[in-house]
């Protein structure tokens, strides 16, 4: 019994041994730290852009150019160019008005020397009939000289050849030539009025139905002007016609003027008002007006010509009011005269295309027509094509060498 009860007793001293043992097996095992981590790999922070003395030399590396870099969807780089600054039109420097009817009188002299042909070849008959004074009578008419002028050009040399006797050609040519200067006229004032006493700027409207040359001849003339020395401004006031505007400036622009122009169908009198009003503000010498000529009705064009002249002169009186005329529409061109001459007073005649099939008789017609001078004339499509008047190269050119 006893050792029953001793062999128990140590039973339960062993178990309880070994249960502690056990135990502090696994509690040592929960106190003990992890194991320190392994040491990472440091990279160094990328250095900053230094500048001076502390910058390092900087490294080779491989670069790769434009052309050889992939984009998107395989495309070919291209590299696109800024676009071109547009360039500002070059001033043109227009020729001297000065002998400029004389350096062309070649020109007109080729398509207008068939009148002073014709009469000397009549007069250099050895008897002038009345059959031959009817051919001279008929030569003027056809050179659009006019009834009038004509009966008065014919008495005169009646006269003079039945006093003269002899006719040489030197005798006949002076004869013809002292004729038609009377007719044509010596002692008008062709001065274009540009220049008023005691203010500025001087002010010239430019009148005329469309397509006798009217805004080309308005740019001419600010060639004119301009190789005189002169400051311009344009006032596009033919508001009717789109491309008017835009030929005027095209003009301006080529000897550095102005140009002042209002939307298309606009108040022609507005933009007339607005460029006298641009040329007193900028102190320019002249501003040149071009109006509307394409009404085809009299009164409607008169009136709005009434209404420019009107609005203008609130800034200042009109200096000059310039009919322009085609030479080659003959006694056309003197029906449009007399229209115009009765609502706006004309100052001058402007004849344009004299060049062509002209007849010269038309300077003699309008002016016997209107009472006022021819001022400037057309020769061609040049720009410096537009001469002041001069009676006396205008006949030699009429009579050839």
């Amino acid at each position: 019994m006893e050792t029953i009860i001793l062999a128990v007793v140590i039973a339960v001293v062993v178990l309880g041994a070994l249960g502690g043992l056990l135990i502090g097996s696994t509690l040592k095992k929960k106190k003990l730290p992890p194991p320190p981590p392994a040491a990472p790999d440091l990279t160094a922070p990328p250095a900053e852009p230094q500048v001076g003395e502390e910058a390092e030399t900087p490294r080779d590396e491989p670069r790769r150019t434009i052309e050889e870099v992939d984009l998107p969807g395989g495309g070919t780089a291209t590299v696109e160019e800024p676009p071109a600054a547009e360039k500002a039109p070059e001033i043109e420097i227009p020729e001297p008005t000065a002998g400029r009817l004389i350096r062309l009188r070649a020109r007109l002299s080729r398509s207008q020397n068939a009148l002073g042909k014709g009469l000397l070849t009549l007069l250099s008959r050895e008897h002038l009939d009345e059959d031959t004074w009817e051919e001279i009578e008929d030569t003027l008419l056809t050179a659009d000289v006019g009834v009038r002028p004509t009966q008065e050009l014919v008495e005169r040399l009646r006269e003079r050849v039945k006093v003269l006797g002899t006719r040489t050609p030197e005798e006949l040519r002076g004869l013809l030539r002292e004729e038609l200067l009377k007719l044509v006229g010596t002692d008008m004032d062709r001065t274009v009025k540009t220049e008023p006493e005691g203010r500025k700027p001087g002010i010239v409207m430019v009148v005329g139905v469309n397509g006798t040359g009217k805004t080309t001849t308005t740019g001419k003339l600010a060639r004119v002007l301009v190789a005189d020395g002169r400051t311009v401004v344009l006032g596009a006031a033919d508001t009717f016609r789109a491309a008017a505007a835009d030929q005027l400036q095209t003009w301006g622009e080529r000897v550095g003027a102005y140009t002042v122009r209002g939307p298309e169908a606009g108040d022609p009198a507005s933009v007339a008002f607005d460029a006298v009003k641009e040329g007193k503000e900028m102190g320019v010498d002249v501003v040149l007006i071009d109006t509307a000529g394409r009404l085809h009705t009299k009164t409607g064009l008169m009136d709005e010509l009434g209404k420019v002249k009107r609005v203008v002169e609130k800034h200042a009186p009109l200096d000059e009011v310039l009919l322009v005329l085609d030479a080659t529409t003959g006694q056309n061109g003197l029906v449009q005269a007399r229209v115009f001459s009765e609502v706006v007073d004309i100052t001058g005649i402007v004849l344009t295309k004299l060049d062509g099939t002209a007849k010269g008789g038309i300077v003699i017609a309008v002016q016997n027509e209107l009472g006022v001078p021819v001022k400037l004339i057309g020769l061609g499509e040049g720009p410096d094509d537009l001469a002041p008047f001069d009676p006396e190269a205008f006949v030699d050119a009429l009579l050839g060498d």
